[in-house]
């Protein structure tokens, strides 16, 4: 991005908004304080995992996992959320271990191991780890596990914590928020387009993709991902 911009989340659980740096803290302490409503007499717990996910200094999210479900699960979340739009393959790489999903169709040619791996199994507090989508224009993540804890049995057993809220990036012509970014001057840091400077634009509008809240921005054929923030 030619300009820095502020990087701020609301926390789902109390709707509080927090910078990136300033969540993790918190969620600490908010999730202490959902935890104490629980009844612990008729609520089944099951192990979790606080995740959280960099795909850009901009773009975070925190995420709680149940142990049980698996890496698929977690890249089907990112995938919907932040990354899919061509249906290209993906992987996780834990410890020197690759998981992917062209290993679980069997187009890998490489020795890797299944995306069917529950993360109880593959993950720790404390452990870094790497997301990839599409091998050719590639959008990579950065995953750490904050922690390890328990929450009550859900139906839906990923759900976002937080997310950083849509970033107010100017235009690169007017300083209007803007709306697109251009394909072909976002390498160089550039792009950043409203409405009326994209129209007048040198690459044309052709070139130009919307700017969503997203790593991918502006990558392959990205127009957006799912608002419904869980799996």
């Amino acid at each position: 991005m030619a300009t820095k911009v502020k990087s701020e989340g609301k926390c789902r659980l109390c709707g509080k908004k927090f910078s990136k740096g300033a969540m993790a803290n918190h969620l600490r302490s908010c999730r202490e304080k959902s935890t104490a409503k629980w009844d612990t007499k008729t609520q089944r717990k099951t192990r979790t995992f606080h995740i959280v996910v960099e795909g850009s200094p901009y773009h975070w999210l925190h995420v709680e996992a149940s142990a049980e479900v698996t890496l698929a699960d977690l890249d089907n979340l990112l995938r919907r959320i932040w990354l899919e739009c061509c249906g290209h393959c993906s992987d996780f790489e834990i410890e020197g271990t690759r998981y992917s999903g062209a290993s679980d169709m069997g187009w890998s040619e490489f020795d890797d191991e299944s995306m069917d791996k529950r993360l109880g199994n593959v993950l720790r507090k404390g452990m870094k780890f790497r997301h990839t989508y599409d091998y050719g224009t590639t959008t990579e993540c950065q995953l750490r596990v904050v922690s390890e804890g328990a929450a009550p049995v859900k139906k839906r057993s990923v759900q976002i914590l937080a997310r950083n809220e849509p970033l107010d990036i100017p235009c690169i012509e007017c300083d209007k928020p803007a709306r697109h970014v251009c394909t072909e001057c976002m390498w160089d840091g550039e792009g950043w387009l409203c409405d009326d400077c994209l129209d007048k634009h040198e690459c044309g509008d052709e070139m130009a993709l919307p700017a969503v809240n997203s790593p991918r921005a502006g990558m392959c054929a990205y127009t957006g991902g799912d608002e419904d923030e869980e799996f």
